[in-house]
């Protein structure tokens, strides 16, 4: 049973279209990454499964949702920040958001203020406000674009355990070694619409002529220059 679904959605932004009725739904257990290029829709599918646009709708308690530009600009705690997520609840679970933190690789930059670390740092503090949500499902859109190669083995490690635990994951991402490396499903988006949407290395030869690559040969499906 899915948790989050939208069916024949078709989306504008700037009197553009943007969604050409897509339909997708996230389902428990499965980390999802969303591939194509800039402008394809991928974000605007993520805020339509977190109900953000006319016609969607959510649960907060059972969704989080991290933007690509999830920022804090004012002076709180990395812990306050993740305590944000505890919103929907009506409390501060302090247990919540201690395993929040600690999941996310924090703990000891709990009392640190968000705006005095580093990017990377903030954004996992970002991150932790989500997982501190303990949501049904987790919609990411590009969660590890400020992080070092390391910490994003590290978060989507993580993001792998969430979703093999039974939760559903939906991941954004340009990175399409990542996609291949965690994803158990790559659903590929080109102009608006869904083109692939199967295991990441059956979905690879539409992701690379979405991105306009083409595959090295076999045995190592490189991706090289169009």
């Amino acid at each position: 049973m899915s948790i989050v679904a939208v069916r024949n959605l078709h989306a504008r932004l700037g009197g553009r279209a943007v969604l050409h009725g897509v339909s997708f739904a996230a389902e428990p257990g499965t980390l999802t990454a969303i591939a194509g290029p800039n402008g394809a829709g991928k974000s605007t599918l993520l805020r339509g499964l977190a109900g953000l646009l006319p016609g969607g709708r959510a649960e907060p308690k059972r969704v989080a949702w991290l933007p690509q530009d999830a920022r804090c600009a004012w002076g709180l705690t990395i812990a306050q920040v993740a305590a944000l997520g505890r919103i929907p609840h009506g409390d501060a679970d302090e247990a919540a958001i201690d395993r929040a933190l600690a999941a996310c690789g924090i703990a000891h930059l709990r009392d640190a203020r968000v705006d005095r670390v580093s990017g990377g740092q903030a954004r996992r503090a970002m991150l932790a406000r989500a997982f501190a949500t303990d949501p049904a499902a987790l919609l990411l859109d590009e969660p590890v674009a400020d992080l070092d190669p390391a910490a994003c083995f590290e978060i989507m490690d993580l993001l792998r355990r969430t979703a093999h635990a039974g939760r559903a994951v939906v991941v954004v991402l340009h990175a399409l070694d990542l996609a291949l490396r965690y994803a158990d499903r790559m659903v590929v988006m080109q102009d608006g619409r869904i083109v692939a949407d199967a295991p990441p290395e059956a979905a690879l030869p539409a992701a690379a002529a979405a991105f306009g690559l083409r595959l090295g040969p076999d045995p190592a499906p490189l991706l090289l220059p169009g």
